[in-house]
C-alpha cells in the first residue's frame, strides 16, 4: 500500500489485540497521537503497567494520552487536528464532541460480524456460543455501543482447535489487514455506509467471575467450547475437594454412564479426567490444581495416581 503521510491519524485502544493495528498505521500514515486507558497497578507490589498499546506508541516516538474519563478530557485530543480516528479496544465511551470532529470520521475495528456480539467480549462469546465462523467489522462509530453504519466486513471459521488465544491473535492480524484495505477507501469517499439490522443485534457483555464458573450439567460440547473460550485468560474454572481448580483444555468423548453424577469423575484416560456431564463425557486435559502449577494431566499422571480421583466430583462443595 501507497503511504499517505498526509493524512493526520489519532489511535485510540488499549490491549494487546491493537498493537498490530497500530503499528500498521504508523508504518502507513501519519500518527499524530495514541490515546489509550491510564496505568495500572498490579501485583502485590501495586506496580504502575502501561498498556501494550502506551508501550508501542512510546517505542514508536508517538504522543501518548491517557485521559481517566475521556467524556471531559478530550480537549488535548482535538488539539492535534486529527483527520480520522481509528478505535480499537479502547475501553471508554467516545463523547459527541470527538465523534464530530475529524473530517472522514471516527471508525471502529471490532472483533465480530456485526450486528452480532456488539460489547466488551466479543471474541470469547462467539466460542462459547458455539459459532461456526466470526470476523471484522469496520464502522463509523456514533454515540451508543457497536451501532454505527458498516464500512467492510472480513470472516474467518472458527475451529474445533481454536481457543480464545488462537482466535485473539488470527482476529488482531485480520483487523490489521482490513482496516489497511478498508481506509484509502474511506479517504477516496468510495467506502460503502450500511446500516445495521437492529432486531438481528446480539450482544457481547465483559466476561465475569461468575462466567467463569463451568456448569457440569450442561452438555458436553457446551462446556467444551466454554472452556475454550476463556483458554488461556482467564481460564475456566470448577472446585474440587473444595479447592479452585482452573481448566484450559478439554474433548468431548460421546459415552453416556447413566450411573454417574454430573461433574462426577468417572474414568481415567492416558491424557486426562473423565467427567460425566448432561449428555456425554468431556476429557480434561490442561488443568491447574489450586497452588499447583498449570499442567497436562498426561505429565500430571507420570508421578501421580489418576485412580485417586474416580468417584470425585466437580462443584460439589
Amino acid at each position: 500500500m501507497k503511504k499517505n503521510r498526509d493524512v493526520k491519524v489519532l489511535f485510540m485502544g488499549t490491549p494487546e489485540f491493537c498493537v498490530p493495528i497500530l503499528e500498521s498505521l504508523i508504518d502507513n500514515y501519519d500518527v499524530v497521537g495514541v490515546v489509550t486507558q491510564p496505568d495500572r497497578e498490579i501485583g502485590r507490589h501495586h506496580e504502575l503497567k502501561p498498556s501494550p498499546v502506551k508501550e508501542c506508541a512510546v517505542k514508536n516516538g508517538i504522543l501518548v494520552l491517557q485521559p481517566n474519563k475521556i467524556r471531559k478530557e478530550y480537549a488535548e485530543i482535538l488539539k492535534r487536528k486529527p483527520d480520522i480516528i481509528v478505535t480499537c479496544a479502547y475501553g471508554q465511551i467516545i463523547p459527541k464532541e470527538i465523534l464530530d470532529y475529524p473530517k472522514y470520521g471516527c471508525i471502529n475495528v471490532h472483533a465480530s460480524l456485526l450486528p452480532k456480539y456488539r460489547g466488551g467480549a466479543p471474541m470469547q462469546r462467539a466460542i462459547m456460543n458455539g459459532e461456526e465462523k466470526t470476523g471484522i467489522t469496520i464502522m463509523y462509530m456514533d454515540e451508543h455501543m457497536d451501532t454505527g453504519n458498516i464500512i467492510s466486513v472480513r470472516e474467518i471459521p472458527i475451529l474445533d482447535s481454536d481457543n480464545f488465544a488462537t482466535i485473539h491473535d488470527k482476529m488482531s492480524i485480520l483487523g490489521r489487514d482490513l482496516l489497511l484495505e478498508t481506509l484509502p477507501l474511506i479517504l477516496d469517499g468510495k467506502n460503502e455506509s450500511i446500516v445495521q439490522d437492529d432486531s438481528a443485534a446480539t450482544f457481547a457483555p465483559v466476561i465475569t467471575r461468575e462466567d467463569e464458573k463451568i456448569d457440569f450439567n450442561r452438555n458436553a460440547r457446551d462446556i467444551f467450547n466454554h472452556i475454550r473460550a476463556l483458554s488461556p485468560f482467564p481460564g475456566a474454572y470448577a472446585t474440587l475437594d473444595g479447592k479452585v481448580v482452573k481448566i484450559y483444555d478439554s474433548y468431548v468423548k460421546e459415552e453416556f454412564y447413566t450411573e454417574k453424577e454430573n461433574g462426577e469423575i468417572g474414568k481415567i484416560y492416558k491424557d486426562g479426567l473423565g467427567v460425566s456431564c448432561k449428555d456425554y463425557e468431556i476429557v480434561i486435559t490442561d488443568i491447574k490444581f489450586e497452588g499447583k502449577k498449570r499442567c497436562l494431566m498426561k505429565d500430571y499422571f507420570n508421578g501421580n495416581d489418576g485412580e485417586k480421583f474416580i468417584g470425585k466430583v466437580f462443584n460439589k462443595d
